[in-house]
């Protein structure tokens, strides 16, 4: 067993907890609601993956707060500080002017995918949805303006078609496509440690969203590979909706639900974290063998939870209601029994966090 040192054991003072490494080979389910915990949490269960293993992951992050994960805090020790300056870890901005830019290429996206974007149905857009099968453009000589014009030039009434919804929708101006240059993918190819995403700075909605489905269907792609990676996908209600409602998002969810499904045994292993379970599409749930329960206070969610994660007691979900910031309940492949967590503290640095109050200078409240 690779232990993980994740903090102290609740019940136990003095007793650290450590989870097996190797279990992550499962997908896993991380969940605590607003002011638990839960992203500074996940941090420590990363870090300890980063120090400990080999295993690349890939994070995408639509609030950036794993942007700062190559920056060591001051109290780490110098054998953490020595071992993560060692460790190839990537950030991607999706902020223009902030470090490396997030871009993906259009032309790599399926055509499935590109028709989710410009909102093609292959029957009832039968033309245009043609069009994009037969279109062949090669990433490196692509141009959007180019391609627009020559569309619009051409006596298909189909491409002419096409070129008008490219150019009404705008997708071909986002800031997201490498427009010839280098791709997301190209560099999590490369098998670095870590490769975080930035997805929370595009302009358009979509844009992230369209970030994560490139991403996710490349790996697919490339599955028959059996190259382990492990996809952390923080707020992934953003990701997988239980009820998608734009083709991106139904495209999005489809692939991860698959992934869900059928990674495992490829070595495309997930850990979802967001705030409760009924945020999440059940089918990507139902696939998760690790439970990660930071406080939850809604009695529907404790008893959704009880129910989709039989391996930990309905009386040990239910506790989670009463945790401190920072406690948490792990169950399932990775401990050995459910066990109640103190979590403990992050070596690099943690972006984001709770906004202050503005008070008065003069202000007198708590006294």
């Amino acid at each position: 067993m690779v232990g993980l040192a994740i903090g102290s054991n609740v019940d136990v003072p003095g007793e650290s907890v450590t989870i097996d490494a190797r279990r992550f080979n499962r997908h896993t389910f991380w969940c605590g609601q607003s002011g638990s915990g839960k992203t500074y949490a996940l941090g420590v269960v990363l870090e300890q993956l980063l120090l400990h293993t080999e295993l690349p992951m890939v994070i995408l992050d639509p609030n950036a707060d794993f942007v700062r994960l190559p920056e060591v805090r001051e109290s780490a020790s110098e054998a953490d500080v020595a071992r993560l300056a060692d460790t190839d870890i990537r950030v991607f901005r999706s902020s223009k002017g902030q470090g490396d830019p997030l871009h993906a290429r259009y032309v790599d996206l399926s055509p499935s995918s590109k028709a989710a974007l410009l909102q093609l149905d292959p029957i009832a857009d039968a033309e245009e949805y043609n069009v994009l099968l037969r279109t062949d453009v090669r990433a490196e000589t692509f141009d959007s303006v180019g391609a627009l014009s020559a569309l619009r030039s051409s006596p298909d009434p189909g491409e002419v078609r096409l070129s008008y919804r490219m150019e009404n929708l705008q997708v071909l101006e986002w800031d997201l496509w490498s427009r010839g240059a280098g791709s997301v993918v190209d560099v999590i190819d490369q098998r670095p440690r870590a490769t975080v995403m930035d997805l929370g700075g595009f302009t358009h909605p979509a844009e992230s969203k369209v970030a994560a489905l490139a991403v996710l269907e490349h790996l697919w792609s490339r599955r028959e590979h059996r190259e382990p990676i492990l996809i952390v996908i923080d707020e992934a209600h953003n990701i997988c909706p239980p009820d998608p409602r734009t083709d991106v998002e139904r495209a999005l969810t489809r692939q991860l639900v698959q992934i869900a499904a059928e990674g495992r045994k490829f070595g495309l292993w997930l850990l979802l974290s967001t705030q409760r379970p009924n945020k999440i599409h059940p089918n990507v749930l139902s696939q998760c063998d690790n439970l990660g329960l930071m406080r939850v206070n809604s009695p529907r969610d404790l008893m959704e939870l009880a129910e989709v994660f039989g391996f930990a007691g309905e009386d040990q979900i239910r506790r989670s209601a009463s945790f401190a910031q920072g406690q948490a309940l792990f169950a399932g492949g990775f401990v050995s029994e459910p066990t109640f967590v103190q979590m403990g503290r992050r070596i690099t640095e943690e972006s984001g966090g709770d906004v202050s109050v503005p008070m008065r200078v003069d202000s007198t409240i708590g006294e």
